[in-house]
C-alpha cells in the first residue's frame, strides 16, 4: 500500500502538500526525538533480531534511508549486541518471494521454492526473530519457516516496540 500510494504521487506528478514517509521513520524520529521511549532491558534472554527489508518500501520505495532507520529501531527495542544481519541487506537484500501477487497467486510450491534462498539467508544468522514490515513478507517468511523447518517467531516491528515501551 504505501509503495502504491508513493508510486502513484511519482508516475502521475500528483501535487501535494504533505511529507510522505513510512511509519519505520516516524518510530526512529520519535525515539531520536524522546517522544516515543524505549528500553530494550526486557531482553534478558537475548534473544536475537534480523529483519526482511521489503522490497518495495527500500528496493523500490525510500532505498537505504528506510533500511537504516528500520536498523535503528528494532537496535533500539531489542538491544544493538541482539541484532544481526542478513547477507546481502537493504537495497541488495534477497526477496522474499511473497510480493507481487505471489501470496494470492495459487502456485504454493513456486513461490516457496523462490523463497528458498531467503529461508537459506535467514538460517544463516539463526534468529530467534525475524522483523517483516511489509503484511505479504510477514505471511510469505512466516511460511517459509514453517514449511523449511525453521525456528524463529515472525512478527511486525510494532510488537516489539510494544515490549520494550517505558514510562516517562
Amino acid at each position: 500500500m504505501y509503495y502504491a500510494t508513493l508510486e502513484g504521487l511519482r508516475r502521475f506528478k500528483i501535487p501535494h502538500k504533505f511529507r510522505f514517509v513510512s511509519i519505520i521513520t516516524l518510530y526512529a524520529q520519535w525515539i531520536r526525538e524522546g517522544r516515543l521511549k524505549v528500553d530494550p532491558s526486557w531482553n534478558k534472554e537475548g534473544l536475537r533480531f534480523t529483519v526482511q527489508d521489503p522490497c518495495k518500501l527500500v528496493r523500490q520505495g525510500i532505498g537505504d534511508e528506510v533500511a537504516e532507520d528500520l536498523r535503528f529501531v528494532i537496535k533500539a527495542v531489542a538491544g544493538e549486541e541482539n541484532f544481526v544481519d542478513v547477507w546481502p541487506n537493504r537495497s541488495n537484500n534477497y526477496c522474499c518471494g511473497g510480493g507481487g501477487g505471489a501470496l494470492q497467486s495459487g502456485f504454493v510450491d513456486n513461490r516457496r521454492k523462490y523463497g528458498e534462498l531467503k529461508f537459506k539467508q535467514l538460517m544463516a544468522v539463526e534468529p530467534d526473530v525475524v522483523i517483516t514490515p511489509c503484511h505479504n513478507c510477514h505471511t510469505q517468511i512466516k511460511d517459509l519457516c514453517d514449511h523449511y523447518g525453521g525456528r524463529w517467531q515472525t512478527t511486525h516491528l510494532w510488537n516489539w516496540i510494544v515490549k520494550a515501551l517505558v514510562n516517562s
